[in-house]
């Protein structure tokens, strides 16, 4: 993995209409601004890492969001997108022809809303039940589309997936006997790896060892998958070493974060983005109170890692958000000797960046302290694109 080191130029354009550029002191706070040198690193080390092990990359949007990421992908050999949610899809179908929805769409209404997407894009869905596949099909039959199908396999997340090779075999079969339906291939995440990237070999061990016993037992039965999907951002750069593995879909990386930058997933300087916000207190001693709440940071703990808080400043590693309400951020100042003052400005390193991007209609693409330019979170929600 290439860590970052001096600075970087993008690829990401302004979108201003070439109106004069903004500064940071320009943007009312609480907001999100993302380093655009650090994300066009992010990207293309992902980029390069897949193509340099023959892996190909599926990327998840739930991280971004943004039409504008997703088309970088495409453009860097992203082979389609994955997606966790209906409006996802509809949005990214502007980018992709060839799109996963990584979550089992079950109910009427989510199948018949997937079912609207332009026949152009070539769907695939992830299932563990047999109840997924029959309503899968059944929706499929009477709009006379194919389905591609991965069938969800847990080889440790003990989230979704089924727990067993038969338990994959007998749902294979179920794919095979119900058209329009394709079997495409198998799918996991791996999310239950979380440990310092250097510490992961065990985990990834025991996950080579039970995914090759699925595919051994699908392949004897002549039904090997076309596909082996599976891939996290705190794993992904070791997921050349789980064999039969033939595509992943990281998706933070993008952004990275503080928790990603803990596991070693990442360097601190691959965090490309931050919340920038305003001190608006520092009546109570040993603390400062910025503008960004829990309605801006989330409200998420370290996972699977060392460390307190709800963020740490970008150039203040040490400071931490130690409390949140919903719109105040308490800054842990006691063990620093940097003395804020009322209206000095902080960015802030989430400890998980997909919820922070989730909260946000907008981000603000920055070098240095020039704002170039901002794009919409197209794909947050969860209401159906609306025709203009």
């Amino acid at each position: 993995m290439k860590h970052s080191s001096g600075p970087r130029r993008g690829s990401f354009p302004r979108l201003d209409g070439g109106d004069a550029p903004r500064t940071l002191a320009d943007l009312e706070t609480p907001a999100p601004v993302v380093d655009l040198d650090i994300l066009s690193h992010n990207l293309d080390a992902m980029a390069s890492y897949t193509a340099l092990h023959g892996l190909d990359l599926r990327p998840h949007v739930k991280t971004h969001k943004s039409p504008r990421i997703a088309a970088d992908q495409v453009r860097m050999g992203a082979v389609g997108l994955t997606c966790a949610t209906p409006r996802e899809m509809e949005v990214m179908s502007d980018v992709s022809r060839d799109l996963l929805l990584a979550y089992p769409p079950i109910g009427a209404a989510k199948l018949a809303r997937l079912m609207t997407l332009p026949r152009n894009v070539r769907l695939t869905v992830a299932v563990d039940s047999v109840t997924a596949i029959e309503q899968l099909a059944s929706t499929a039959r009477i709009v006379d589309r194919e389905i591609g199908v991965y069938i969800e396999l847990d080889l440790g997340m003990h989230r979704v997936g089924v727990a067993t090779a038969q338990e994959a075999l007998d749902l294979v079969r179920l794919v095979w006997r119900s058209p329009p339906l394709r079997y495409t291939g198998v799918t996991f995440y791996p999310g239950h790896i979380r440990e310092p990237l250097n510490e992961q070999g065990p985990k990834l061990e025991r996950l080579s060892a039970d995914l090759a016993l699925v595919l051994r037992t699908l392949e004897k039965e002549g039904l090997p998958p076309n596909v082996v999907s599976g891939g996290s951002t705190p794993a992904a750069w070791r997921m050349h070493e789980v064999t039969g593995l033939t595509e992943v879909r990281p998706g933070t990386y993008v952004y990275n974060d503080r928790t990603t930058a803990s596991l070693g997933a990442c360097s601190w300087d691959d965090c490309a983005l931050t919340v920038l916000a305003t001190v608006v207190s520092i009546a109570v001693p040993g603390q400062a109170v910025i503008d960004a709440g829990q309605k801006s940071l989330g409200r998420e703990p370290m996972r699977g890692t060392e460390g307190e808080g709800f963020g740490a400043l970008l150039d203040r590693p040490e400071v931490v958000v130690s409390r949140l309400s919903e719109e105040h951020g308490i800054l842990d100042i006691s063990k620093t000797d940097w003395r804020p003052a009322v209206g000095d400005r902080v960015r802030v390193v989430p400890n998980h960046v997909c919820v922070v991007v989730h909260l946000n209609d907008e981000i603000h693409g920055v070098r240095g302290d020039v704002v170039e330019t901002s794009w919409p979170v197209s794909a947050r929600g969860r209401e159906p694109l609306r025709e203009t």
